[in-house]
């Protein structure tokens, strides 16, 4: 509907001055929009992240370590419909790059979260030197589409740690 409005206000501007204006305004606006967005999404974040907290007080349960360490007892570590290449991509795709500050070109964080029973994810932390970086991370891992196939312990669905290393190369 924005879409629409600022497209007709648009067309019917003749001068040519007017329109780069109104073009301007648009991109302005969507920047805008983009922000709260991040700011709710942020928001929820914090809301998941304490009911997670308060769940682990309630009930403390094994846990396996990342992919690499696969313990002796784990028949199949917890895996992405499509592997590892394809998460990373739908991580990067969700990634909102706008909200990460950061004078470096570079920054970096390793993403620690649970694969639960039934393929969902849950405890999300990211640790990096760049905190707007992290918590773009944890959203972004929040927001994957996909569900986890689950870990495999004689035959039964387990909780699995997972930890998956991410870099973000900042362009001018």
């Amino acid at each position: 509907m924005l879409n629409k409005e600022f497209k007709k206000k648009f067309d019917a501007e003749s001068n040519t001055f007017k329109k780069e204006a109104i073009k301007g305004d648009f991109l302005f606006f969507m920047k805008k929009m983009d922000s709260i967005e991040n700011t709710a999404l942020i928001g929820a974040l914090l809301k998941v992240r304490n009911i997670e907290d308060l769940q682990t007080l309630k009930t403390i349960g094994g846990i396996s370590q990342n992919p690499t360490d696969k313990p002796a007892n784990v028949e199949k570590i917890a895996d992405y419909p499509g592997g590892m290449n394809t998460l990373r991509q739908e991580v990067a795709n969700l990634l909102y790059v706008d909200g990460v500050n950061s004078d470096a070109k570079t920054v970096k964080t390793d993403v620690v979260f649970i694969v639960e029973k039934d393929g969902s994810i849950s405890n999300v932390h990211a640790q990096g030197d760049n905190f707007t970086f992290n918590r773009q991370a944890e959203i972004a891992l929040y927001s994957i589409t996909e569900k986890f196939s689950p870990a495999l312990v004689k035959g039964d669905p387990e909780r699995f740690r997972f930890r998956i290393p991410l870099t973000l190369t900042i362009s001018d």
